[in-house]
This record gives C-alpha cells, sequence and structure tokens, in this order.
C-alpha cells in the first residue's frame, strides 16, 4: 500500500463525464471530484488504500527487473454499470513509490494533456483503450530532459479493464514462484474471462493463452487501422485483456509508412509502424515462456501460430468498421478489399485519415470522396484495385453518411496539431483550442458510432 502526494493546488482540467456516468460518478461535485480524484481519499466501497504494484519486463527487448508502478498505483476497482465488468482506476503522477527509482513520481501536464488526446481520439476510432477520466493540474513545477523547464505537473486517472500485465508473469517467473503463476491466471480467468471457467475447459492456461492471444491480435489490427503508433511496446504495457494504454510518446501517421516511429528514443525502428505487430508477438511469446511451467510447451507454441491468422481476421474486421462497410458473405472478397485498399495506402502515401474518410460507405460516397482534397491520388493506377474491389461491397446499415462530421474534413490528431493545442496552454493557459479539439472527436464518435453507451 501506498500513499499519494500531497498537491500545492488542485484545478480540474478534463473530466470525461459519459464514462463517469458508466460507472456511478457522474453525480460528484466538484470538491468531491477533487477530493477523489486529486488527493485520492478512497471511495466508498472500493479499496482503502491504494496499491503500486510490481512487475518485471523487457524494454526495448532488454530484461529489467527493477520495474514497477513507480508513479502511478491502483486507486480503486468498480464496475461498469452497463455490462458489469470489473474496472480499474489507475493513477499517472500520483507521487513517489517504493519503485519510483530516480523518478519524482509525478506527470508533466503537457502529458497529462497528450494522455486525454490519445484515448480520445483512439476510442473515437473504434480502439479497445482505456480511458482517460480525470485530468488535474497539481502546481508544481517539473524538471524534465525532454520538454522546457520548468514545466507544469498533473495527475491523470485512467479507466481500464486490468493492470495486471505480462511483466506481471515475468516477475513470478524469475523468482521461479511458479504456484503464484497458477494462481494468477486463476484469478485472471475468473475476473476478466469468466466464459472460460464456465465451459470447464481441460487446460485453462492454453484456453487463457488463447483468448489473450486474440485479444491482442485486435489491439495491433485496431492501431494499424487507426495508423497509430504506440512507441514504447516492452511487455509491462500489455495488459492481460488486450486493452490498450499507458500513452507516452504516442503519434498517429500522416500516412500509410512502415518505419515511421513515435519515441525519439527508437533509433532502430523496433516499434515502428509496421513492426507493431511483430511487437505484439514477441512480447506474447515472452507470456508463453512463463506458462512453460503449467502446461505443454508444444500446445503453447501451437496457440502462438494462431496469432497471424487472428491478427488478419481482427484487421479485416478493423478496416471493414474505418471504411463503414457491411461484411460480405464471401471471405474472398473481404480480403481482396483489404490487400488492395491497404497497398494503395502504403504505395501512394495519400493522407492516412483523409482516405478512410473520404471512402466511408464505399462507393456510396464516391461524388463526395471526387471533391476531395486527396482526389487525385484516387485518379491514379494504384487505385483501380480498390475502386474494383469496392463495387462488391455494401455500405453499412449504420454507416452514417448524413451526419454532419462527413460534410467537413476529418478529424486528425498529428503531432504539429497536438503542439499547437499545447502552445497557448503553455503561454497563456488558454484551454480553448483543447476544448475545441475534445469537441471535434466527439462528434467524429457520433459519427462513426464509438460514443460510450450511457448505463
Amino acid at each position: 500500500m501506498v500513499a499519494a502526494a500531497r498537491f500545492p493546488q488542485t484545478v480540474i482540467r478534463y473530466r470525461n463525464q459519459p464514462w463517469a456516468q458508466r460507472v456511478g460518478l457522474d453525480g460528484l461535485p466538484e470538491a468531491e471530484w477533487i477530493a477523489h480524484f486529486g488527493r485520492f481519499e478512497p471511495l466508498p466501497g472500493s479499496l482503502e488504500a491504494p496499491l503500486a504494484l510490481r512487475y518485471h519486463g523487457h524494454q526495448f527487448r532488454s530484461y529489467n527487473p527493477d520495474l514497477g508502478d513507480g508513479r502511478g498505483f491502483l486507486y480503486a476497482q468498480l464496475h461498469d454499470l452497463s455490462d458489469r465488468r470489473l474496472l480499474d482506476l489507475g493513477t499517472k503522477g500520483s507521487g513517489q513509490t517504493p519503485w519510483s527509482r530516480a523518478g519524482d513520481g509525478r506527470l508533466t501536464l503537457k502529458g497529462g494533456v497528450r494522455e486525454v488526446l490519445a484515448t480520445s481520439m483512439l476510442e473515437a476510432l473504434g480502439v479497445y483503450t482505456s480511458k482517460s477520466i480525470s485530468l488535474i493540474e497539481t502546481g508544481e513545477a517539473l524538471e524534465r530532459g525532454d520538454e522546457p523547464s520548468p514545466t507544469r505537473s498533473s495527475v491523470l486517472v485512467r479507466l481500464s479493464h486490468s493492470h495486471i500485465r505480462i511483466g506481471t508473469f515475468q516477475r513470478l517467473l524469475a523468482l521461479g514462484e511458479t504456484g503464484n503463476i497458477e494462481r494468477l491466471v486463476d484469478y485472471v480467468v475468473a475476473t476478466y474471462y469468466p466464459e472460460i471457467r464456465e465451459e470447464a475447459l481441460a487446460d485453462q492456461t492454453i484456453a487463457f493463452f488463447d483468448a489473450l492471444i486474440a485479444r491482442v491480435a485486435r489491439m495491433g489490427a485496431q492501431w494499424m487501422a487507426a495508423g497509430f503508433v504506440h512507441g514504447v511496446l516492452n511487455t509491462d504495457n500489455i495488459n492481460v485483456t488486450g486493452e490498450s494504454f499507458d500513452y507516452g510518446p504516442w503519434r498517429f501517421a500522416p500516412t500509410h509508412d512502415a518505419g515511421f516511429t513515435a519515441a525519439y528514443f527508437d533509433e532502430y525502428g523496433l516499434y515502428s509502424f509496421g513492426r507493431q505487430p511483430e511487437a505484439l508477438f514477441w512480447n506474447l511469446s515472452r507470456l508463453a515462456e512463463c506458462l512453460i511451467p503449467l502446461t505443454e510447451q508444444a500446445r503453447l507454441e501451437a496457440s502462438l501460430k494462431g496469432f497471424g491468422p487472428a491478427l488478419q481476421d481482427a484487421f479485416a474486421d478493423a478496416i471493414l468498421f474505418r471504411l463503414g462497410l457491411a461484411r460480405p458473405s464471401d471471405e474472398q472478397t473481404l480480403h481482396r478489399l483489404v490487400s488492395a485498399f491497404w497497398s494503395f495506402m502504403a504505395k501512394s502515401h495519400v493522407p492516412f485519415e483523409q482516405a478512410f474518410f473520404d471512402w466511408r460507405g464505399g462507393l456510396a460516397s464516391e461524388a463526395r470522396a471526387a471533391a476531395s482534397p486527396a482526389a487525385s491520388f484516387y485518379a491514379g493506377d494504384d487505385f483501380r484495385p480498390v475502386h474494383a474491389a469496392l463495387q462488391d461491397l455494401e455500405a453499412a446499415e449504420d454507416v452514417r453518411l448524413g451526419h454532419p462530421y462527413f460534410a467537413a474534413k476529418p478529424c486528425t490528431m498529428l503531432i504539429d496539431e497536438v503542439e499547437a493545442i499545447w502552445k497557448p496552454i503553455a503561454d497563456h493557459d488558454d484551454w480553448s483550442a483543447f476544448v475545441a479539439k475534445l469537441a471535434a472527436i466527439d462528434e467524429m464518435a457520433d459519427a462513426y458510432g464509438t460514443r460510450p453507451v450511457p448505463a
């Protein structure tokens, strides 16, 4: 158990009301919100004190046994009122813990703003992601080597389905605690995969591993279809529910560029846009090593071979969603479209988000695409296979092409836009660009049908 830092000020900068409603916290007055999300007074019926979790992990494929929640903790657990699934409230910037090493346990305000923008954008694009539920400015001056200092401080609270990571299993393996690995699998299955236990499967470990492989494949596929680069795909950043979380040096790719990287320190492009599926597979292989004491190695290796097909299927689903197309009865038709569209994106370097925006609904949007700023990209030979493939697909019933969002221009989140949002905050404490961008994302989410459904 740990204690939160005491901050000199607590000013609410972001409050996620839709998700607060989903967990029954939308009615908190401002003073109580600050008490729970700025001073971390316990939520009734939840944890009596925060927990900082310990884990190991591979960071850029180098093993590090000295990891853990160094500037955050598990603050509370509660249930989604819509589906009754367990949710964690985790912090970022809440102060030092025994695992802080040389860090100050703080989060810059810019880092908090970036995470709010990342999670909001990803959720709107249909990515299964953690949610930023609160951002509070905390009134400290922080020294950082990667941004002008002193810089302002904040504490973020995120909502996710689990903070148990692949690195959690790696720590138990390193300590030789086979019994605790088995107990952890039991807990994860009972808590996050109850359908496995209900099916009374002969090998619970393999069933869990197969289910997680499918979820991680979905996560990677959704990132690729969104043009998103996480930037730090270490084993401690992959959790047991296959949920995207922990956003540091993330970026969205301007165009389909396999070599596009997010982190300035990723000098070899290990976690570049095009290598993200490889990184996820590598991380799952490290989890398989942790599970060897519980089952047959050959069965784990067979499960790992399912990652590629699962990724391919999930990617096809993600492209269909992004293009607002109904699933065809013929899988060959679907994969012909996906291959043609992805190849066109890579060859032409058309603006990434513009292409999905222009062809939302397929040929039903052909006239709109012809008037697009990217229309010249669709007139060349590279697009002909896409056009031919689109003839065999129809718009989805819920494509919402009449939404006002599709009468304007696509909402994007490129690095220059992020910096333009931050600059007036840093210079004049002007939050209008931040508020406006969140409103634009909300409109996009409404058009795509990805707004959180009220409880």
